[in-house]
Protein backbone atom coordinates (compact mmCIF):
# COMPACT_ATOMS: atom_id res chain seq x y z
CA UNK A 1 0.00 0.00 0.00
CA UNK A 2 1.10 3.53 -0.74
CA UNK A 3 -0.67 6.56 0.70
CA UNK A 4 -1.40 9.82 -1.04
CA UNK A 5 1.55 12.19 -1.26
CA UNK A 6 1.29 15.22 1.03
CA UNK A 7 3.24 18.39 0.26
CA UNK A 8 4.78 19.76 3.46
CA UNK A 9 6.59 23.05 3.92
CA UNK A 10 9.63 23.93 6.02
CA UNK A 11 7.37 26.66 7.44
CA UNK A 12 5.02 24.04 8.91
CA UNK A 13 2.29 23.84 6.29
CA UNK A 14 0.50 20.48 6.08
CA UNK A 15 2.65 18.84 8.76
CA UNK A 16 -0.42 18.14 10.90
CA UNK A 17 -2.00 16.56 7.82
CA UNK A 18 1.02 14.28 7.52
CA UNK A 19 0.68 13.24 11.16
CA UNK A 20 -3.03 12.67 10.67
CA UNK A 21 -2.24 10.42 7.72
CA UNK A 22 0.02 8.31 9.94
CA UNK A 23 -2.82 7.91 12.46
CA UNK A 24 -5.19 6.85 9.69
CA UNK A 25 -2.73 4.25 8.38
CA UNK A 26 -2.26 2.86 11.89
CA UNK A 27 -6.03 2.61 12.38
CA UNK A 28 -6.63 1.07 8.93
CA UNK A 29 -3.89 -1.53 9.51
CA UNK A 30 -5.10 -2.28 13.02
CA UNK A 31 -1.75 -1.49 14.60
CA UNK A 32 -1.36 -1.73 18.37
CA UNK A 33 -1.12 1.46 20.39
CA UNK A 34 2.64 1.00 20.76
CA UNK A 35 3.18 0.42 17.04
CA UNK A 36 1.02 3.41 16.14
CA UNK A 37 3.02 5.54 18.59
CA UNK A 38 6.30 4.43 17.00
CA UNK A 39 5.10 5.47 13.53
CA UNK A 40 3.92 8.81 14.84
CA UNK A 41 7.16 9.48 16.75
CA UNK A 42 9.23 8.77 13.65
CA UNK A 43 7.03 11.05 11.56
CA UNK A 44 7.22 13.82 14.17
CA UNK A 45 11.02 13.61 14.09
CA UNK A 46 10.95 13.78 10.30
CA UNK A 47 8.65 16.83 10.37
CA UNK A 48 10.81 18.50 13.03
CA UNK A 49 13.83 18.08 10.78
CA UNK A 50 11.86 19.51 7.89
CA UNK A 51 11.06 22.63 9.94
CA UNK A 52 14.76 23.23 10.60
CA UNK A 53 15.80 23.24 6.94
CA UNK A 54 17.46 26.52 5.97
CA UNK A 55 15.21 28.79 3.94
CA UNK A 56 11.74 28.07 2.66
CA UNK A 57 11.26 24.82 0.79
CA UNK A 58 8.64 22.13 0.23
CA UNK A 59 8.84 18.36 0.41
CA UNK A 60 6.67 15.38 -0.41
CA UNK A 61 5.73 12.95 2.36
CA UNK A 62 4.13 9.55 1.96
CA UNK A 63 3.97 6.10 3.59
CA UNK A 64 4.46 2.69 2.01
CA UNK A 65 3.97 -0.67 3.65
CA UNK A 66 4.37 -4.28 2.64
CA UNK A 67 4.28 -7.37 4.86
CA UNK A 68 4.34 -5.30 8.07
CA UNK A 69 7.36 -3.24 6.97
CA UNK A 70 6.50 0.47 6.98
CA UNK A 71 8.49 3.09 5.10
CA UNK A 72 8.13 6.81 5.80
CA UNK A 73 9.35 8.86 2.85
CA UNK A 74 10.30 12.54 2.67
CA UNK A 75 11.58 13.92 -0.63
CA UNK A 76 12.85 17.47 -1.01
CA UNK A 77 13.93 19.25 -4.17
CA UNK A 78 16.53 21.60 -2.77
CA UNK A 79 16.81 25.10 -4.16
CA UNK A 80 19.62 26.01 -1.78
CA UNK A 81 23.28 26.45 -2.65
CA UNK A 82 26.28 27.69 -0.66
CA UNK A 83 25.81 31.34 -1.67
CA UNK A 84 22.09 31.46 -0.83
CA UNK A 85 22.64 29.61 2.44
CA UNK A 86 25.42 31.97 3.40
CA UNK A 87 23.17 34.99 2.86
CA UNK A 88 20.38 33.46 4.94
CA UNK A 89 22.66 32.47 7.79
CA UNK A 90 24.47 35.83 7.79
CA UNK A 91 21.12 37.41 8.56
CA UNK A 92 20.82 35.28 11.71
CA UNK A 93 22.14 36.71 14.96
CA UNK A 94 24.83 34.02 15.29
CA UNK A 95 25.60 33.66 11.59
CA UNK A 96 25.22 29.90 11.72
CA UNK A 97 22.50 27.28 11.88
CA UNK A 98 22.24 26.21 15.50
CA UNK A 99 20.04 23.18 14.93
CA UNK A 100 22.63 20.93 13.25
CA UNK A 101 22.97 18.82 16.39
CA UNK A 102 21.87 15.30 17.09
CA UNK A 103 21.31 12.68 14.43
CA UNK A 104 18.31 14.38 12.79
CA UNK A 105 20.07 17.76 12.84
CA UNK A 106 23.01 16.28 10.98
CA UNK A 107 20.76 14.47 8.54
CA UNK A 108 19.01 17.79 7.99
CA UNK A 109 22.34 19.01 6.65
CA UNK A 110 22.01 16.50 3.81
CA UNK A 111 18.75 18.20 2.85
CA UNK A 112 20.30 21.66 3.25
CA UNK A 113 23.44 20.85 1.32
CA UNK A 114 22.23 18.26 -1.16
CA UNK A 115 22.88 20.60 -4.07
CA UNK A 116 26.43 21.45 -2.94
CA UNK A 117 29.35 19.98 -4.81
CA UNK A 118 31.43 20.35 -1.65
CA UNK A 119 30.06 17.45 0.36
CA UNK A 120 32.85 18.07 2.89
CA UNK A 121 30.72 20.99 4.09
CA UNK A 122 28.48 18.59 6.02
CA UNK A 123 28.54 19.31 9.74
CA UNK A 124 30.12 16.05 10.85
CA UNK A 125 32.90 14.25 8.95
CA UNK A 126 31.89 11.12 10.88
CA UNK A 127 28.66 11.02 8.86
CA UNK A 128 30.79 9.87 5.92
CA UNK A 129 31.05 6.53 7.72
CA UNK A 130 27.60 5.65 6.45
CA UNK A 131 27.86 7.37 3.08
CA UNK A 132 28.59 5.99 -0.37
CA UNK A 133 29.38 7.89 -3.54
CA UNK A 134 27.64 6.47 -6.61
CA UNK A 135 28.41 9.46 -8.82
CA UNK A 136 28.80 8.79 -12.51
CA UNK A 137 28.32 12.40 -13.56
CA UNK A 138 29.01 15.94 -12.25
CA UNK A 139 25.75 15.81 -10.26
CA UNK A 140 25.87 14.27 -6.82
CA UNK A 141 24.68 10.73 -6.25
CA UNK A 142 25.16 9.77 -2.62
CA UNK A 143 23.50 7.32 -0.23
CA UNK A 144 23.75 7.21 3.56
CA UNK A 145 22.65 4.32 5.79
CA UNK A 146 22.15 4.44 9.56
CA UNK A 147 23.05 0.76 10.03
CA UNK A 148 26.32 1.23 8.11
CA UNK A 149 26.98 4.36 10.17
CA UNK A 150 26.39 2.45 13.42
CA UNK A 151 28.72 -0.32 12.30
CA UNK A 152 31.50 2.09 11.36
CA UNK A 153 31.10 4.07 14.60
CA UNK A 154 31.19 0.87 16.66
CA UNK A 155 34.50 -0.10 15.05
CA UNK A 156 35.99 3.35 15.66
CA UNK A 157 34.82 3.37 19.29
CA UNK A 158 36.70 0.10 19.82
CA UNK A 159 39.78 1.89 18.44
CA UNK A 160 39.34 4.50 21.22
CA UNK A 161 38.34 7.26 18.81
CA UNK A 162 37.05 10.07 21.06
CA UNK A 163 35.03 11.76 18.31
CA UNK A 164 33.41 8.45 17.44
CA UNK A 165 32.52 7.91 21.11
CA UNK A 166 30.81 11.30 21.23
CA UNK A 167 28.94 10.50 17.99
CA UNK A 168 27.92 7.10 19.41
CA UNK A 169 26.56 8.74 22.57
CA UNK A 170 24.65 11.19 20.38
CA UNK A 171 23.26 8.32 18.30
CA UNK A 172 22.07 6.46 21.40
CA UNK A 173 20.09 9.54 22.48
CA UNK A 174 18.31 9.79 19.14
CA UNK A 175 14.62 8.84 19.11
CA UNK A 176 14.95 7.79 15.49
CA UNK A 177 17.98 5.58 16.10
CA UNK A 178 16.23 3.86 19.03
CA UNK A 179 12.91 3.31 17.26
CA UNK A 180 13.68 2.87 13.55
CA UNK A 181 15.12 -0.30 12.05
CA UNK A 182 16.88 1.65 9.32
CA UNK A 183 17.22 5.19 8.01
CA UNK A 184 18.44 5.88 4.48
CA UNK A 185 19.18 9.20 2.82
CA UNK A 186 19.76 9.42 -0.92
CA UNK A 187 21.10 12.52 -2.66
CA UNK A 188 20.63 12.52 -6.41
CA UNK A 189 21.39 15.83 -8.02
CA UNK A 190 19.17 18.42 -6.34
CA UNK A 191 16.77 15.81 -4.93
CA UNK A 192 17.26 14.50 -1.40
CA UNK A 193 15.08 11.68 -0.08
CA UNK A 194 14.93 10.20 3.40
CA UNK A 195 13.36 6.83 4.07
CA UNK A 196 12.71 5.64 7.64
CA UNK A 197 11.99 1.93 7.85
CA UNK A 198 10.18 0.20 10.72
CA UNK A 199 8.97 -3.39 10.91
CA UNK A 200 5.81 -3.72 12.99
CA UNK A 201 4.13 -6.98 14.00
Amino acid sequence: MRTDVITVSSRGSQMETALSQVDKVAAYKGLSGKSALHLRLLTEEMMSMMRSITGETEGQFWIEDEENVYQLHLRVETAMDSEKRGKLLSAASTGRNESARGLMGRLRDFFDRGADEDVAAFSSPLMYAGMYDHSTSPTLDWEWSMTQYESALSYRVKQNDTAARDAWDELEKSVVARVADEVKVAIRGRTVEMTIIKKLA
